[in-house]
């Protein structure tokens, strides 16, 4: 197994604020959510620094990554993780009950928890709604129930997974104003595209209206130092400087996965005599074009037109409108050198979305799913307007 670089003084602190906030971090309760880039670590961050972290502080964790089965309904996915999380609360000896009864000091003796509802209705018409399931939990565990949501973006994609926002919100609202009560829900979304993010808590219209939402704290240069001092360790020689290595690894989106390619080309490649400094500096600008091509690529296999789509995305100043409207297709006519009915068009976008190429913000409203893939395709336009 890869040696993971842990950030646990930052996971500790983040934990703190989120479990005992002071007056400044009291807004946290609403909810916090976290932006940033893909393959930059967050998920990483989250399942080795701060899952253990909060879970060290006393409480009960829930993790989901919507981007694990972008064909499930984020609802069915989060709804999955709060039942196998309870679940094992009812279960004597589960990894998830052991830890509370370790942390929190509770007496269970060899049982489980006892919740007056049925576990596979949770959420369900019928059933217990998510704010009575988590309400119970809170009050027999008497500590905090945390959600941490990956790929947060994808719940407003959908109605079920606006719906199943709403309904975190109503968990949060029917726990944490009460006087005295035993804990609390503390909701922390993560996402790849922080407009996307952002907009979860800007709009009037959003659930969570009004929480915090700021750009996930990435790797930097003590991670870069990190790497160096394990090559040096590894008897690997001229190496870059670490100024070089940071300077590397910020043109390459300070994405853990590019610094190692880039080091392994590096070390495999550099000639005698050459400055490792200089070669690094090369190859960390070729990698960081071929990154995103992984992305193009599937832009390309799509076709023309699919093309033309998401060049109009890529290329809107904020939000992309107006994909279907009869000026949009004259504008797609005009690359493609034919026609274009309106009626083509779904099709094409339904594909792009099914790529994960674009994501749905609203009504009409289209984005591009990472905005490091949209940052290279918007150089490359502007290089070709140049030749």
């Amino acid at each position: 197994m890869a040696e993971i670089f842990r950030r646990t003084e930052m996971a500790e602190q983040m934990a703190h604020r989120l479990l005992h906030p002071g007056v400044l971090d009291e807004g946290l309760r609403s909810g916090l959510f976290l932006s940033g880039l893909r393959r930059i670590g967050k998920t990483t961050f989250l399942r080795n620094d701060l899952i253990p972290a909060l879970q060290a502080q006393g409480a009960v964790v829930i993790y989901v990554d919507l981007w694990s089965d972008t064909k499930a309904s984020p609802a069915a996915l989060v709804l999955a993780a709060v039942r196998k999380t309870i679940g094992e609360l009812q279960t004597p000896g589960s990894g998830v009950l052991s830890q509370l009864k370790r942390v929190n000091g509770l007496d269970l003796g060899g049982l489980g928890f006892k919740f007056g509802f049925k576990l596979d209705a949770v959420g369900e018409p019928g059933g217990a709604t998510l704010a009575e399931a988590l309400t119970e939990v809170v009050d027999q565990a008497k500590t905090d129930v945390v959600l941490i949501v990956d790929e947060v973006q994808h719940a407003i994609t959908t109605e079920d997974g606006h719906n199943l926002l709403l309904a975190l919100k109503a968990a949060r609202d029917a726990i944490n104003p009460r006087p005295a009560t035993s804990g609390h829900f503390v909701f922390l979304g993560t996402g790849s595209h922080r407009a996307q993010v952002a907009e979860l808590t800007a709009r009037r219209n959003q659930a969570f209206a009004g929480a915090a939402s700021v750009a996930y704290p990435v790797l930097g240069r003590d991670y870069v130092g990190h790497l160096l001092e394990r090559l040096t360790r590894e008897g690997v020689a001229n190496l870059p400087s670490l100024d070089a290595a940071e300077a590397a690894f910020i043109t390459l989106g300070n994405r853990p996965e590019e610094m190692l390619r880039a080091l392994s080309k590096l070390i495999q490649a550099l000639p005698p005599g050459d400055d490792p400094d200089k070669i690094l500096a090369v190859i960390a600008s070729t990698l960081r074009s071929s990154a995103a091509d992984v992305e193009l690529l599937k832009v390309e296999q799509l076709g023309s037109l699919a093309g033309a789509i998401f060049d109009r995305i890529a290329m809107a100043e904020g939000d992309a409108r107006g994909l279907f409207s009869a000026e949009a297709a004259g504008e797609y006519a005009k690359v493609l050198g034919r026609d274009v009915r309106v009626e083509e068009i779904q099709p094409v976008v339904n594909e792009l979305l099914g790529a994960n190429l674009i994501m749905r913000r609203g009504h009409g409203i289209y984005g591009v799913t990472d905005p490091f893939v949209q940052e290279v395709w918007r150089e490359r336009r502007s290089l070709l307007a140049g030749l």
